[in-house]
């Protein structure tokens, strides 16, 4: 008979003097973390940001219990199937401890990193606490997949919370349910878990009363220091907006400027992480003349600035100026990610208006039909709309770390518990990583923006219809001739590739659909001398109905960056050259190096 191999590792206290000293410097520590935590609660400074979507998250899986209490008989078959897969891996565990081999019941899935330490399997205690783990979670989101009578948003919603919950449950995120966290705090005395509860306070007050998650070592980074270092000037601004040129590096440039519009609730260098990673200089060394609008950070004087201020005062001002500083009436034209959505609804506002100075535009993770928007949608329904209005009319802004949570939490066993685990229980500072340290520079968004954002594209879908106005102005996206490159990323968790896929149908003119490997930041921010990753290409099905699916199957797949593709598509608009222009091009007077001011202030 097969033997299972001992447990490698012993549990044992190898000081017990250093450990009680430690504990009870940790108990000081989490005085502090909950000072910092009550104090501006105490002074009417903070409030639980997270208590909405906690009530939300409450109000959901409530109403699963409710449907499952109406039919007693499914529910007692429900948790007899759970109780008998607990019976028989309790058995097993009992075999195991005998010194019996015995294959496992259920396993984690491939790529689950919560579980790699090798005592999750050796051990038997910690395997039966993995294994009944897994169990229980897989058995609850069947649950919710079974459960008759629900409206798909609901179901959604609760398929949502169910995983949020499975993951802040799971046993890798307690001391004394991780063996590596066990392992560490015996051999370091508890001196982990000291210096762990130490950043906990820190976080806590650097978020005012709130959990700032750290992700990345805040302290190795700066913007204009060793981020957004592309070298430019700031040649205009208003109350929205910096509007940044860049210092050409080629001799000739490309006749027609490219104007890159970011999106408003992130800071625009995650296009200019560094000279290694940065769209922005590419784009400035294959030539063009690269203007970059700069949002500013809101505050409450800046409540009432809507939509539509966005558009006249963002890219509708940017071509006015870009005309001022160079001379080109004509523009190619990029937005990223909701940056995107607002340049696609101003060329649907612009073709009404019988305005052609944007001849291209790509769009980059950029949806304009919501109908497929993927998990974002969670948090949008007319309950938390209203909810998330009533909580802006207060302060005239969205604080950013509510959009950073929402975020994070699309991917929590990424975003969220890794670093959770590392910080507070490991005691270690995080790794410095730009991209995780851009992450968590939130942005705020004024009230009147945002509403309209969240109501016309999520909850109503308006663009996509036919039905969203701007100022009185129908947009009407099928009006729109411009030739268009529809960027998506195939593991976006924020732009779903098929939300993007049928996004292409909304147009009148040409699309160029195209999917890139990776995720919503890897899978733009893929430098060609990275060699990494992939791109589709295809025809324009949609127009036979063709759809996402059916279209991947026929793509043909390309190794490496998108950026030459891209390149090549803009040249074959209009590839004419002329002498390379210097920022403001001696019209306009820089009003200060870029990265400039805005982007530095920090919510």
């Amino acid at each position: 008979m097969d033997t299972d191999p001992t447990p490698t590792v012993p549990y044992q206290i190898k000081d017990p003097e250093a450990l009680a000293q430690n504990l009870a410097l940790l108990t000081e520590e989490t005085g502090k973390a909950v000072a910092a935590m009550l104090g501006p609660r105490e002074r009417g400074e903070a409030k639980m940001l997270m208590a909405a979507e906690t009530a939300q998250a409450l109000k959901t899986l409530a109403q699963i219990a409710e449907k499952w209490s109406t039919n007693p008989a499914k529910m007692v078959e429900a948790q007899s199937a759970l109780t008998s897969q607990y019976m028989t891996l309790w058995t097993n565990t009992l075999r195991r401890f005998s010194g019996e081999v015995v294959k496992p019941t259920v396993e984690p899935e491939a790529g689950d990193r919560r579980f790699k330490d090798p005592e999750w399997q050796n051990h038997p205690l910690f395997d039966f606490i993995k294994q009944a783990y897994l169990m229980t979670s897989r058995w609850a989101e069947n649950i919710v997949e079974a459960t008759e009578g629900l409206d798909e948003h609901t179901r959604h919603k609760a398929q949502f919370y169910i995983k949020q919950l499975s993951a802040a449950l799971a046993p890798s995120n307690f001391v004394f349910t991780n063996p590596e966290i066990m392992r560490e705090t015996l051999e370091h005395n508890g001196e982990n878990l000291v210096n762990g509860m130490r950043m906990l306070a820190e976080d806590i007050e650097r978020g005012h009363g709130e959990l700032k998650l750290r992700q990345s070592d805040p302290g190795e980074f700066g913007v204009g220091v060793n981020l957004a270092m592309t070298p430019g000037k700031v040649v205009f601004q208003n109350d929205l907006m910096q509007l940044i040129q860049y210092t050409p590096t080629t001799k000739k440039v490309l006749k027609r400027p490219l104007l890159i519009v970011p999106p408003w609730i992130n800071k625009f260098y995650i296009l200019d992480l560094n000279s290694d990673k940065s769209f922005i200089r590419w784009a400035v060394e294959e030539g063009h003349t690269v203007f970059v609008i700069s949002w500013v950070n809101p505050d409450t004087e800046l409540a009432k600035k809507s939509f539509a201020d966005y558009i006249k005062e963002g890219p509708l001002t940017a071509l006015d100026v870009i005309k001022e500083a160079t001379g080109e009436k004509k523009v190619n034209a990029v937005g990223y990610c909701v940056g995107g959505t607002l340049l696609a609804i101003t060329l649907g506002y612009m073709a009404k208006m019988g305005d052609k100075r944007i001849e291209t535009a790509t769009l980059l993770t950029t949806q304009v039909d919501f109908t497929y928007a993927g998990d974002l949608k969670v948090f949008v329904d007319e309950e938390q709309v209203a909810a998330v209005e009533e909580e802006m009319q207060r302060t005239g802004y969205l604080a950013g770390s509510r959009m950073a949570t929402a975020f994070n939490m699309l991917r929590a066993n990424d975003l969220i518990w890794p670093y959770v685990v590392s910080n507070y229980l490991k005691g270690r500072k995080p790794f410095p990583f730009d991209l995780l340290y851009w992450n968590s520079d939130s942005t705020r968004m004024p009230a009147a923006n945002h509403s309209f954002y969240l109501r016309s594209c999520y909850l109503e879908n308006r663009l996509s219809k036919g039905e969203m106005e701007i100022e009185g102005v129908k947009i009407d996206m099928s009006k729109v001739k411009t030739p268009i490159f529809n960027l998506a990323t195939r593991e976006d968790h924020i732009a779903p590739a098929k939300s993007v896929y049928e996004g292409s149908k909304c147009f009148g003119g040409p699309v160029d659909y195209v999917l890139a490997g990776s995720g919503h930041i890897a899978g733009v921010v893929n430098p060609p001398a990275k060699k990494k990753y992939q791109f589709w290409t295809g025809k324009k099905p949609w127009t036979d109905g063709t759809d996402y699916e059916t279209w991947l199957t026929k793509a043909k797949e390309t190794e490496g960056s998108w950026w030459p593709y891209w390149q090549k598509w803009i040249e074959g608009h209009n590839d004419k050259t002329v002498d390379a222009r210097e920022p403001g091009g001696g019209k306009l007077k820089p009003i200060e190096d870029a990265p400039g001011a805005y982007v530095k202030v920090q919510a």
